[in-house]
């Protein structure tokens, strides 16, 4: 990787012999790794087992979870939080794993409208609550930077499965909760 950053610094134009660009390969390859390492983790590492017996069957919302990603297309950032919520059905997830796999799918490549149905999908395989919502609010620096650059422009994305989607007025709850 750090070969490719320096083949792609000299194609810039620039001198790789440069002070501010000597080590700049090794750097840009560490923090690329760095921002990619959801794809070094499985649903399994980051639930670690967190699961515990509730009789509990509210809805359970964690919100404002901040997310950094990549858009797979340009390779620029998009920065954002996630809302979730779950239904419980006979069990509960430790609160930092909904956190946790937000951020596993969101340091990996990835479109928005993608990573929003997969973090819902793995929070309904691993709790198998009743019903699972995620909306993902977030701004895209390729968007932003470069084609039509519109500052102040921002994506949201939804995801409702089991009874966010059948039951109207559950969507409604959680819609109102997130929006507040």
């Amino acid at each position: 990787m750090e070969t490719a950053y320096a083949q792609i610094i000299e194609q810039l134009g620039e001198d790789l012999n440069r002070d501010g660009l000597k080590d700049t390969p090794t750097r840009a390859a560490k923090a690329m790794r760095f921002l990619t390492r959801g794809y070094n983790q499985t649903l399994d590492e980051v639930v670690n087992d967190a699961l515990f017996p509730s009789d509990n069957s509210e809805m359970v919302v964690v919100q404002n979870i901040e997310l950094y990603s990549l858009c797979e297309h340009h390779l620029l950032p998009f920065i954002g939080k996630a809302h979730v919520a779950y239904i419980p059905n006979g069990k509960v997830l430790g609160l930092s794993k909904l956190a946790r796999i937000v951020d596993m799918y969101a340091r990996r490549l990835q479109i928005q409208e993608n990573m929003t149905k997969e973090i819902a999908e793995a929070i309904q395989s691993v709790t198998g609550a009743s019903g699972v919502g995620v909306v993902i609010e977030a701004q895209h620096m390729c968007m932003m930077m470069r084609g039509v650059e519109k500052q102040n422009a921002s994506m949201k994305t939804s995801m409702m499965l089991g009874s966010f989607r059948s039951n109207p007025a559950t969507r409604a709850e959680f819609m109102s909760l997130v929006n507040n």
